[in-house]
């Protein structure tokens, strides 16, 4: 970091007046999430055409903002690393593989919404704009290196999600759901505020990179208290125990397609924001935080999956699950070690496909049903084998069972943890994993084992469906690709190792965190 900042300065110093906006800017850097603002304002332009025009238009709008976005990220994977805003924003590998997993996270989640907000009524071109709202602030959220910057995409972010949790107007549960997020979230904005300003009080800056260095030379107790107070903010977009409350009345009140982009879009960004803050920022109190986060770690996955045994709806079920998953993730971040790190983009990876699969499955259910309760899924199978089959395997992948995409991710977790002598979080990750087997394969269970007899009444009157003539195609295209690389992405692994073990090599303020943390251990 400090190499590209002189790099930066230097180039200041040589260039000509004309181009000194340009280099301080560099706005090329935040194409990305130009076009998605593009397409947002698009969208926004053409609901107010009506309704009809808004159905045909804002989907492809919509693919082709994501789509590029995701082409001109790739083209960033190689460019030479510069700030961009003043050195608000960078683009370093580890921003690009996040930013990639929200956007296509939020590509997943609109191929699975449109027949979902067509069935409620709802219209898709505001839909579409405040979820395009919420992955411009997730993306920006990603590459953040600055307070003010970082408060700025987090609330773009957190007011769009609370606008996507209550968008069911006529439904109650949604609104108690965006009412409690938003209380929830306000409070963790506020804690978030404080704690930025005692940084920018002891350090004189709101540069993350000038706050690490502050402290690192003259580390405070006002520095721990605020410490304290990002990393409340943190463990709260993460859904950390004990900053989990809003969680499972949030996933049950809101809609499912928003419930998938949360789950995985927003927690992305929050991890995301994880690891820039407390390692490129608190590098001074690195056991501190990592010793909390340790706690945090196994309260998430001790009561994320036991108590996700004695639930009945299956939106609720995977709403405690994310929280476990949660906790399996921060195991990477406690190790801050190059794999330790790896493993983190690795997982999230794996956990995009096979937990938008899932929700994909169940909304195809709902869909047809209109349940949402574990029970009446019984005897699917003999109705829907597409559903069973895809429901089965994404849950078997989210429980760690091979030769499925989460097991690999998994395992290369508990091997870093393991060779990081993190052993208390790596015992706690292997028990709590066959506690979460139990309730993922109590649902496969119930949907395949189950004779005709003893099928749901749901089931029983569960429409037989041509799945060559079903009008879904986003549905299924999203379905299916999740499903296929749930079950695919492990056996051919070796790709997607090295992509996420390049994003930590080529991010240069985790490569001085992990020799910092070599030299610590050599002392």
């Amino acid at each position: 970091m400090l190499e590209i900042g002189a790099s930066f300065i230097t180039a200041q110093a040589s260039a000509a007046p004309g181009e000194l906006l340009n280099l301080a800017l560099n706005a090329g850097t935040v194409a990305p999430e130009g076009v998605v603002l593009v397409a947002m304002i698009a969208t926004l332009l053409v609901d107010l055409a009506g309704e009809k025009v808004a159905a045909r238009w804002v989907p492809p709008i919509c693919y082709l903002g994501l789509g590029t976005s995701l082409i001109l990220l790739a083209f960033q994977w190689n460019a030479p690393l510069e700030p961009s805003f003043l050195g608000a924003f960078l683009s370093d590998k580890l921003a690009i593989a996040f930013r990639a997993v929200v956007a296509l996270s939020t590509l997943l989640s609109l191929l699975i919404s449109w027949r979902y907000a067509e069935q409620g009524g709802h219209p898709v071109g505001e839909y579409a704009a405040i979820l395009l709202a919420a992955t411009l602030g997730a993306m920006l959220l990603c590459g953040a290196t600055d307070l003010v910057s970082v408060f700025v995409s987090l609330e773009t972010l957190s007011v769009a999600s609370y606008l996507l949790s209550g968008y069911m107007k006529r439904d109650a549960r949604s609104s108690e759901a965006a009412l409690k997020y938003l209380l929830v979230g306000s409070a963790a904005a506020a804690v978030f505020l404080y704690g930025a300003s005692l940084l920018y009080g002891i350090s004189g800056t709101t540069s993350l990179q000038g706050i690490g260095d502050a402290l690192l030379n003259s580390p405070t107790p006002l520095a721990a208290l605020s410490l304290v107070f990002v990393l409340a903010t943190v463990a709260f977009k993460i859904a950390a125990v004990p900053f989990h409350q809003w969680t499972p009345d949030v996933y049950e009140g809101s809609p499912t397609p928003v419930v998938a982009f949360l789950s995985v879009g927003s927690k992305a960004a929050g991890f995301a924001l994880a690891v820039r803050i407390l390692v490129g920022c608190f590098g001074a109190f690195d056991s501190q935080w990592k010793l909390l986060f340790t706690v945090l770690a196994v309260l998430s996955m001790t009561l994320g999956n036991v108590v996700a045994l004695a639930q009945t709806s299956m939106k609720r079920m995977l709403a405690y699950s994310s929280i476990g998953q949660a906790g399996f993730v921060m195991i990477g971040l406690v190790c801050g070690t190059e794999d330790g790190f790896a493993a983190m983009v690795l997982y999230m990876a794996a956990y995009l496909f096979m937990n938008l699969g899932a929700f994909a499955c169940i909304i195809l259910f709902s869909i047809r049903t209109g349940s949402d309760r574990i029970s009446d899924y019984a005897g699917l199978y003999q109705k829907d084998p597409l559903i069973t089959l895809g429901l089965s395997l994404c849950l078997l992948s989210l429980g760690g069972i091979p030769p499925m995409f989460g097991f690999f991710g998994k395992i290369y977790l508990f091997f870093a943890g393991w060779a990081d002598k993190q052993y208390l979080l790596v015992i706690v990750g292997l028990v709590t994993s066959v506690i979460s087997i139990y309730y993922y394969i109590s649902v496969i269970k119930m949907m395949v084992v189950k004779e005709p007899y003893e099928a749901s009444e749901v089931v029983k009157s569960y429409p037989l469906i041509q799945w060559k003539t079903i009008g879904l195609p986003p549905l299924r295209i999203a379905l299916m690709t999740c499903v296929f690389v749930t079950a695919v992405g492990g056996i051919l692994s070796n790709p997607i190792f090295q992509w996420a073990n390049n994003t930590v090599l080529g991010t240069p303020f985790l490569q001085e965190a992990i020799a910092l943390s070599g030299d610590k251990l050599l002392g």
